[in-house]
């Protein structure tokens, strides 16, 4: 990096406390009736997980979320060996076995909530990098880096940043400081005050935000600058003058979670605010048809970005696609079109609203589809002019890492940023009700559960310890851009693709916990 390269200036971080009075952690501390409440656990724990107030002589709860478990054992401050009374017996919450699932773990699903409260990585010993899915990321490693190769820069001076326009063409070469931005969540799935915090989060991060395919809230007018404005088939809400709000306008052709299905929203999220934003009736299910009927060749497909590039001369233009076999061909003719950005969505993407028949069947998975279009692009001789985006259950930062290192210039994030607002993948993001945490809701009792300040610190939090990571793997390869990652799968190892001599020998990456 050149002495002229200015230093990455972090969002202020402000430690965000949960909304809930009792957190779920990983371990459960409980006290029994032998508890005189003396208060050495207390004055033992360097953890805070026995808190103690002046003048109450009674025992408080403790903070289990923070609790480091057994493997405290081995430190002279374990409280549960030190009580006097031994009033204190220590195991693991049973409530692991019924949250989450596969891919989002309980262990993710807790490691994320502690990243979204204090922007730190947890030092309780949680797999927050890793499912048990069987195959994708949960399988892809960084290889073990050669330690000769180690660059010691403080994490200010390594850049995250993303170039979104790479065509020259005398529209705004627009840079965001994280590879990452938010992905759409319309105005009628999410509550409000979601929908503003992510906006409000991306302005502080310098990234980008989408509005999905609901409309565009005037609530985001004071974040204009860092919202994207999507048109979808249904053009829900669509209208000039959000394309001239808009920095960047996202055509969503398909979504990876449910390629050639359209949209669906219920008609009990349909509120009359919802009804208003879409032009359509209270309570009245909504469908958005695929595909766009006006398109039907790269010809049909160019005079849609014209379109676009004609009402707003500034206007970057995304292509958001699923990813069929073919999806090489799509991204090149999205390039010959004049797009700047290729969003490429593979499967797993979206919430619990899609159709798991979808989500398991139809698209490709995400880490197939990049190389193949990465390399493709490159073998067409265009790589270098257009910025490939990727989504399609990304869920944390190793998995945008590797993404980049499959040959993504970046990603896109939906679900980690509900995570970081306290969802627990329960899977009803479809009913109006059903979201037990407020965060997929447009009922107003429900949706007055968050803050918007609150949805953006968490999220601001997340990334904040997302880039932690993402600066300790360029470290270990002597790297100090993002931009020197992009398309090094030489640095990744399949585990499905180790011969057993291999597997003996394989070195994991410091930021691996599981044994293979």
């Amino acid at each position: 990096m050149s002495s002229k390269t200015k230093k990455m200036q972090l969002p202020e971080i402000v430690p965000v406390p949960p909304r809930f009075r009792n957190s779920i952690g990983k371990y459960v501390i409980r006290r029994n009736s032998r508890c005189i409440s003396c208060g050495f656990c207390a004055e033992l724990c360097p953890y805070g997980v026995h808190p103690r107030y002046e003048n109450y002589a009674k025992p408080i709860r403790p903070k289990e979320e923070k609790c480091i478990g057994f493997s405290c054992k081995e430190n002279d401050f374990f409280c549960i060996d030190k009580c006097p009374q031994q009033a204190l017996t220590l195991r693991l919450n049973p409530i692991l076995d019924t949250l989450g699932d596969y891919r989002w773990t309980a262990e993710m699903l807790i490691g994320h909530w502690e990243m979204a409260e204090t922007a730190n990585l947890p030092v309780v010993d949680l797999e927050y990098n890793l499912g048990y899915s069987g195959g994708g990321f949960d399988k892809i490693r960084f290889k073990h880096a050669d330690p000769n190769h180690y660059l010691d820069l403080p994490d200010e001076e390594i850049d995250t940043s993303v170039e979104l326009n790479k065509r020259n063409d005398g529209r705004p070469e627009k840079t965001i400081s994280i590879p990452c931005y938010g992905g759409g969540m319309s105005f009628g799935s999410t509550a409000l005050a979601v929908i503003v915090g992510r906006a409000r989060a991306a302005q502080r991060l310098n990234t980008l935000t989408c509005t999905g395919e609901g409309g565009y809230p005037l609530e985001l007018l004071p974040y204009a600058d860092h919202v994207i404005t999507q048109l979808a088939t249904g053009l829900f809400g669509v209208r000039e003058e959000t394309i001239l709000f808009a920095p960047m306008v996202e055509f969503k052709y398909a979504q990876g979670a449910k390629p050639g299905l359209g949209g669906h929203l219920l008609g009990d999220k349909v509120t009359p605010e919802v009804a208003q934003m879409r032009e359509t009736v209270v309570g009245n299910a909504l469908f958005s048809p695929f595909p766009f009927h006006s398109v039907y060749s790269v010809e049909d497909h160019k005079k849609h970005v014209d379109w676009v590039k004609e009402i707003n001369p500034r206007v970057l233009v995304s292509v958001k696609v699923s990813t069929p076999t073919d999806v090489d061909m799509v991204a090149v003719g999205s390039y010959y079109a004049g797009a700047h950005i290729v969003h490429l969505d593979g499967s797993y993407g979206g919430t619990g609203a899609a159709p798991d028949i979808a989500k398991k069947n139809i698209a490709m998975p995400i880490e197939y589809a990049i190389p193949k279009v990465h390399n493709f692009l490159k073998d067409e001789g265009v790589r270098d002019k257009i910025c490939l985006i990727a989504s399609g259950g990304i869920r944390n930062a190793m998995d945008v890492a590797k993404s980049i290192a499959l040959g993504a210039d970046g990603v896109v994030i939906g679900t980690a940023e509900l995570v970081a607002v306290e969802c627990v993948r329960c899977g009803n993001c479809e009913s109006g009700r059903g979201c037990a945490r407020g965060v997929a809701t447009t009922d107003p009792e429900l949706g007055i559960l968050t803050t918007e300040e609150w949805v953006d610190q968490r999220i601001v939090n997340m990334y904040s310890a997302w880039r932690k990571q993402w600066c300790d793997i360029l470290r270990q390869y002597g790297m100090r851009s993002l931009k020197e990652l992009v398309g090094r799968s030489d640095l990744l190892v399949h585990l499905d693709y180790l011969d057993q001599e291999e597997r003996a020998t394989y070195q994991p990456s410091p930021q691996e916990k599981l044994v293979i």
